[in-house]
């Protein structure tokens, strides 16, 4: 059993009443996360958090603890619930604790963005520093100027991907021909065909990647539509959400064709499994999601939560970290990364890891020992 740190219990802001069935953190919200701070001093507490993943048990916590360095495992609302999730209420989770921090008398607190949590660390920064959203892409208010977020003194990316919307566009199967019909193909555009490839030519990655974008646009139409027949039952009718499934989510055509950004990466998913059998596994990214929430996180016009776009707008010292054999996050990612923050980040690629370093402590002591060499120098 892992008893390391203590149970922390912060107030939310008041969200949407179907974020949860339960109706006690319906009527009196929290957030949970855990701190690893015993035996470290004051001058530093980490953030490592992300928008739907529970990081309570996050790999940094013990060994930055034995380090000498503070950190803070922090669950958003929707912690293992994406399905609900809103973005900017996400933001105001993260502000939540770094006020909590600040009070407990930490001199500096730097966030930690791991793979998704790299956007929502970059969204909140840029809106604590200079804050201008007051609603959420459905137009609900969700108003992060008078929500008094104080900002961070650097971010930490590890392994991070540029946002949910633009790596479930990525990953869309342009092959699906009916939304309501998960068996509905294509063929000219299935990236599981064998008579498209591995290799696959330019001009079929270029007519996949143009339907997964008006894919994206066509669910995103979809949503609004349904918004505005809302908006026409006028103020007293019940229905102003409802939830929706999108099939086939793990089509990127750069898992299958190792040439495409080639990375030393494995032709498999994350979790080691058959790339097809995940594309249609009832689990997957974004397989269900509510219309106002997918505005928010999913779509790639609507959604605010573009890290690189968002990490543009900050001032902070940036820390990126690649994993050279991710298999979600390509070469491509670490270049915007580091075009978006030019001269303030720092960058490095570690060998030998794929996006979770799990089973490798000594790939997780080299993370830790950056991240601890680099705030001492840039945090001052």
């Amino acid at each position: 059993m892992n008893t390391l740190g203590q149970l922390v219990i912060l107030d939310a802001d008041r969200g949407s009443s179907s974020e949860t069935r339960s109706g006690i953190q319906a009527t009196n919200p929290k957030i949970y996360a855990r701190l690893a701070s015993e035996g470290c001093g004051k001058d530093i507490a980490f953030v490592v958090t992300h928008p739907a993943n529970n990081f309570m048990n996050h790999y940094l916590l013990e060994p930055m603890q034995k380090r000498g360095k503070a950190i803070l495992g922090l669950n958003t609302r929707y912690a293992n619930n994406e399905s609900f999730l809103i973005m900017e209420r996400a933001v105001q989770d993260v502000g939540r604790a770094v006020r909590f921090l600040r009070d407990q008398g930490y001199r500096r607190v730097c966030l930690i963005g791991n793979s998704g949590g790299a956007s929502l660390t970059a969204y909140f920064q840029a809106q604590a520093e200079k804050p201008t959203v007051r609603t959420a892409p459905d137009g609900q208010t969700v108003d992060l100027v008078a929500s008094g977020l104080v900002p961070a003194d650097g971010i930490a990316l590890i392994a991070g991907h540029h946002g949910r919307a633009r790596i479930l566009t990525d990953r869309l199967d342009a092959a699906v021909t009916d939304e309501h019909d998960v068996l509905a193909t294509d063929p000219d555009l299935d990236i599981f065909n064998p008579a498209n490839g591995p290799p696959f030519t330019p001009e079929f990655v270029a007519r996949v990647r143009a339907a997964q974008l008006a894919r994206n646009r066509r669910i995103t139409a979809w949503c609004k539509g349904r918004l505005a027949q809302y908006a026409k039952l006028g103020p007293d009718q019940p229905l102003t959400d409802e939830p929706f499934v999108v099939n086939r989510t793990l089509a990127d055509p750069r898992y299958v064709d190792l040439s495409l950004e080639a990375s030393g990466r494995s032709a498999s998913t994350t979790l080691g499994n058959k790339l097809a059998d995940d594309n249609y596994a009832p689990n997957g990214s974004a397989r269900l999601s509510t219309v106002r929430s997918w505005l928010s996180q999913w779509s790639i016009d609507c959604s605010m939560a573009d890290g690189p776009k968002r990490i543009a707008e900050t001032t902070v010292p940036v820390l990126n970290i690649n994993y050279m054999q991710d298999e979600i996050v390509f070469p491509s990612d670490m270049n915007e990364w580091r075009h978006a923050v030019g001269a303030r980040g720092e960058h490095h690629n570690i060998e030998g890891c794929g996006h979770y370093p799990m089973g490798k402590p000594h790939i997780i002591d080299k993370v830790c020992d950056m991240l601890v060499e680099w705030s001492e120098r840039k945090l001052k």
